[in-house]
């Protein structure tokens, strides 16, 4: 009998073999944000921050964006979002301790002139990070890729 192909036997031995590497390698290969993801995270913090100027200059009153580092979010105080960040992004951000005349620390303020209190929030992931800079004296909002 001249027989060609594979028995079920080699074939179910081959599946197990594939599905064992799978198993062992799978932990290798990067879960979580992508550093695409960490830029669009890094937007739409910056689009939160320059929706809040723009709400302080119409109304003619301050406006401030909450930072939780705590609970990984930063919160519009005009109504415009909220993002929440994965625990895989490192997140942090430098606020000013006073502003204004009073304590500070948990916000960026903006005020009905466009200044604001300034500060920086760091999104980070792995070798990839970006800073969301907000200048104090024009509250102009900028993105720097940090490598």
């Amino acid at each position: 009998m001249d027989a060609r192909g594979f028995t079920l036997i080699e074939a179910i031995c081959v599946m197990a073999m594939t599905a064992l590497l799978a198993a062992l390698l799978m932990p290798l290969v990067p879960q979580g944000a992508t550093p695409a993801r960490l830029q669009a995270y890094a937007l739409e913090i910056a689009a939160i921050l320059k929706a809040d100027r723009n709400a302080a200059i119409r109304s003619g009153a301050p406006v401030s964006t909450s930072m939780s580092a705590a609970a990984r979010t930063v919160r519009s105080g005009s109504g415009h979002g909220e993002v929440s960040l994965p625990k895989d992004v490192a997140f942090d951000a430098l606020l000013a301790k006073t502003c204004a005349g009073r304590p500070a620390g948990r916000s960026i303020d903006f005020f009905a002139d466009g200044a604001s209190c300034g500060g920086t929030v760091v999104l980070a992931r792995q070798r990839v990070g970006f800073q969301i800079q907000v200048n104090w004296l024009t509250g102009g909002v900028d993105i720097v890729a940090v490598n």
